[in-house]
């Protein structure tokens, strides 16, 4: 097993974790794994209704850890107003709504997820490829957001989980200056850590955004526990903030020169 880094950064960013269409689309406060997943099969270019495709990033295992969580937006949005009948949103039935459709749709503005990939190394080999090359673009949950550069940090990393506490550097508010040698850094792991280990205490949640079907029209999620814990991280991965983007570039591209 070994796997690969994901920088999960842009000016908004919305994680859905209802398939249904609600007047109010929510965001999660963290990427899921649906979206995660969504996110290498079309970089892999699987389409939406091959489910069989899906079935191999069962083996994957993410953990994210929250650089910077971003704040709540919610935007008014609408459909098919002023239209004709015939251009306006379609119903379930087969007819059109006649009437623009409202609705209002969440993100998290300037928010900051790091994610360690790890997976059998032929499979993490093959999402590294298609995230260099993808086939379809990216986005940070939907097609609107944009994803900044770097998104893969790095392509090969024999013990990811770990390079997330000991490497990559870190988008902090938090002086590099300040007092200790650590900052609490939250995390969502999809297994305990060791209950010998640093802040093995985790808050223990239910979500339901494990992928199994992306058809359109039969699209299906099976539920996954999550570990939510907060983890000393070494306060030497902020560095001066003004010289982030340098550093990460640097981080990345360190691969390639080694």
């Amino acid at each position: 097993m070994s796997g690969l880094l994901l920088r999960l950064a842009g000016p908004l960013q919305s994680w859905g974790e209802r398939s249904a269409f609600t007047p109010v689309r929510e965001t999660a406060s963290f990427p899921t794994r649906s979206a995660l997943v969504g996110m290498f099969a079309a970089a892999e270019g699987i389409a939406r209704g091959d489910t069989a495709g899906l079935k191999k990033y069962a083996q994957v295992r993410l953990t994210v850890r929250v650089d910077r969580p971003g704040t709540l937006l919610e935007d008014y949005h609408t459909v098919g107003g002023g239209f004709p009948k015939e251009r306006t949103a379609a119903t379930s039935g087969g007819s059109n709504k006649d009437a623009a459709v409202i609705t209002r749709r969440q993100y998290l503005a300037d928010a900051v997820f790091v994610v360690a990939v790890t997976a059998p190394d032929d499979l993490a080999e093959q999402i590294a490829a298609a995230l260099r090359r993808p086939y379809w673009a990216p986005y940070l949950g939907r097609r609107s957001c944009a994803p900044d550069e770097p998104l893969l940090l790095r392509r090969h990393v024999d013990d990811p989980e770990t390079e997330l506490l000991t490497g990559v550097p870190l988008t902090s508010s938090e002086p590099r200056d300040g007092e200790g040698e650590t900052i609490a850094v939250q995390f969502l792991r999809e297994r305990p850590l060791p209950e010998s280990g640093p802040s093995s205490a985790a808050d223990v949640i239910e979500v339901n955004d494990v992928p199994v079907s992306f058809a359109p029209h039969g699209r299906a999620h099976a539920s996954r526990r999550l570990y939510r814990t907060v983890e000393p991280v070494s306060r030497a991965l902020t560095g001066p903030q003004k010289t982030l983007l340098t550093r990460l570039i640097d981080y990345a591209h360190a691969e390639e020169q080694a």
